[in-house]
């Protein structure tokens, strides 16, 4: 059987935890910053954990990750 082919973008998007939980980034971060405190700020430059609903999905397009 041949090898399964990554999804690049969402390779550039997603990164699997130790325990196989997919990672991603929040919203809302990329411009527009003045009207938005520091604490959300700061909050925003985290990752956070995928839903299990949109994990799957996404563990789809990593197979080896």
């Amino acid at each position: 059987m041949p090898k399964l082919k990554t999804k690049k973008a969402a390779a550039k998007r997603f990164k699997r935890t130790k325990n196989g939980k997919i990672i991603r980034r929040k919203a809302f971060s990329n411009h527009l910053k003045t009207s938005k405190s520091a604490k959300r700020r700061r909050n925003l430059r985290k990752g956070t954990l995928l839903s299990p609903a949109d994990a799957a999905n996404v563990k789809h397009m990593l197979p080896y990750g």
